[in-house]
């Protein structure tokens, strides 16, 4: 009995380890119902805290391919007349839901389990000195009184050789608004005191809040994809569900999806979208024109500024008039920091004529026209704008040769009107940006070189441009909703500009950012955690062995179904106290003599 043991051990070992040297993506097949996976720990959230981002093997019944469905196929098929064969019935059709992963018993996670720590077991003669493996982990159906949901498994090495085993067992409870049933801050300690008899122990807690996402608006969810949530860490926790103390390290979570109407970005949103629209428009050749936001065509409005500039250009006839500098002052008092963004003062020729074409513009020959009615006005004299020095559009070249009388002639045929006009765009709301970063004192010049930079391509300067506008959203976000002061915004921003300097546009990517609790805790000390740790730990480098409990709002099994007579949004009421998921993992030291 004890070879067979030894034998199926061996046997296991060199399928993990054939598995590893493959580096396939595709899941391992054994014993025709059970799955081998190869994956960063990071990847399950339960397992993140345990194993971090290293590779790891996970254990799973295979998913079986629905025999039903077919069998149901091939008969309609086979008894189907010319008749009823274009008959849909899409109900009978469809194939099932694909499912999730699916737990193997506990008994036959256990023997797995026992194969793979007999296999790194080098005191055993019978085996040889196997190189130890990644750790093991074992999606188990809480069948055992103990509602085990995962094994897990880890070597121990000395000078490069396995000395031991870490065994883990992770086990959960459903969601529960009785905060007495939840297991004492005693009770957790004797429970590692009992496995482990340590003469010291430490403790530590950890807790997660969200400051913004989701909001509950007359008991309808209004759903965001914008979310900063923010991750305490703290030491001599003394109680269950505590409240995170000031001294704790504070660290957000930052991750800002554009388009949000709440944002005091959203108009400038409205904007982007549109270049991006043109851009767009010349990569395919096929364009998805936005609604007009006004109800004057493009081309009037057109006619209308150049009235307007020969008018004023008579009243001012004789005299050097820059009226700007006075509208720009009027604008900067008595406005939100952010609204300057939305409202610049000082827009030169251009960038007026780009404000009135991107709400109006619904045709290839809406922007035609409205140019040529301006380079005409320019050939002709009518009118003598001015423009910002630094304007690199070929409209504010035009313009500059105007003011000599020596206009190259320009073909509006193809698609030349709209690339005239994605550059206008290009160069105001480079210009919108500077304003609000420059002023507010967030970063320098030399900073923005990559992104201002007009040597590469129009579609690259779009991209370009969308970082600089995610950027900006993330600190509006956190300035308006959050109340973040200068010195953190200032950091952000240099963490965000270095990001986009070397990595694509991604709405996704979460933004870190360390903060003093106090802060923020005016927003988070009267709300409840939407996630909340302890860690009861002993011993030292790899022989440190912990105990934990994570009380969560939402399951961090996906692999099994509760039971629980609660239902828990991510989004408590209010006045109400959450439900929390229960989840415990305990680890046990096996020594190889």
């Amino acid at each position: 009995m004890c070879s067979k043991v030894i034998s199926s051990a061996r046997d296991f070992y060199g399928i993990l380890r054939s598995f590893q040297e493959e580096k396939s993506d595709d899941p391992l097949i054994i014993e025709e119902d059970i799955q081998i996976l190869e994956m960063n720990g990071n990847r399950i959230p339960v397992l993140n805290t345990i194993c971090g981002t290293q590779p790891l093997f996970i254990c799973e019944n295979a998913l079986k391919v629905s025999t039903e469905y077919e069998d149901r196929q091939m008969t309609e098929t086979s008894n189907c007349t010319d008749e009823d064969a274009d008959v849909d019935n899409d109900e009978a059709n469809t194939p099932p839901a694909e499912l999730g992963p699916q737990p193997l018993t506990v008994l036959k996670a256990r023997q797995l389990l026992s194969w793979y720590t007999l296999s790194q077991n080098t005191s055993l003669s019978t085996l040889d000195n196997n190189p130890a493996l990644p750790p093991l982990w074992l999606r188990c159906d809480m069948s055992d009184p103990a509602g085990t949901t995962w094994f897990g498994a880890e070597t121990v090495c000395m000078s490069n050789k396995v000395s031991g085993v870490k065994l883990y067992s992770v086990t959960c409870k459903g969601s529960t608004v009785d905060k007495s049933s939840l297991i004492t801050l005693d009770k957790l300690k004797q429970e590692h005191k009992k496995r482990h008899h340590p003469s010291s122990m430490v403790i530590k807690g950890s807790a997660n809040f969200s400051l913004l996402g989701s909001t509950l608006v007359e008991n309808t969810t209004i759903e965001s994809q914008s979310t900063v949530t923010v991750d305490f860490k703290w030491s001599h926790v003394e109680s269950i569900l505590e409240t995170p103390p000031l001294s704790s390290t504070a660290n957000l979570n930052i991750k800002v999806a554009n388009g949000d109407m709440r944002s005091p970005m959203y108009e400038k949103y409205r904007e982007l979208e549109f270049l991006q629209t043109l851009a767009d428009g010349l990569r395919t050749g096929e364009t998805e024109w936005m609604e007009p936001l006004e109800s004057v065509s493009a081309v009037n409005l057109t006619k209308a500024l150049l009235e307007e500039l020969q008018s004023t250009a008579k009243t001012l006839k004789g005299h050097d008039a820059k009226p700007t500098e006075n509208t720009k002052q009027k604008t900067e008092t008595d406005t939100p920091v952010y609204i300057s963004l939305l409202e610049r003062g000082d827009l030169d020729f251009a960038e007026q004529l780009w404000v009135r074409m991107r709400k109006t513009v619904t045709s290839y020959q809406d922007i035609e026209d409205c140019l040529k009615l301006v380079i005409k006005a320019l050939r002709y004299g009518d009118i003598k704008p001015w423009i910002h020095r630094d304007s690199s559009s070929s409209l504010s070249k035009l313009i500059l040769q105007s003011y000599h009388q020596q206009i190259d002639h320009v073909s509006l045929t193809g698609v030349a009107p709209v690339h005239m006009l994605l550059e206008m765009g290009l160069d105001k709301m480079r210009k919108d940006y500077i304003n609000y970063l420059i002023g507010e004192e967030l970063t320098t010049l030399n900073h923005l070189c990559y992104y201002l930079s007009t040597d590469v391509d129009l579609q690259e300067q779009v991209i370009r441009l969308r970082k600089l506008h995610h950027l900006l959203e993330i600190i509006l976000t956190c300035s308006t909703f959050l109340g973040l002061p200068y010195d953190r915004l200032f950091l952000l921003t240099q963490s965000c500009l270095q990001h986009y300097k070397t990595h694509p546009y991604d709405e996704e990517h979460e933004f870190k950012l360390q903060i003093n609790p106090a802060l923020i805790s005016h927003l988070y000390q009267k709300e409840h955690p939407i996630m909340w740790g302890v860690e009861v730990s002993s011993g030292h480098g790899s022989r440190e062995v912990k105990t934990s409990l994570q009380l969560s709002d939402r399951p961090l099994v996906d692999h099994v179904i509760f039971d629980t007579d609660y239902t828990n949004e991510s989004i408590n009421d209010d006045g109400k106290d959450p439900a929390y998921f229960s989840t415990m993992v305990c680890c046990s030291l096996v020594s190889f003599s």
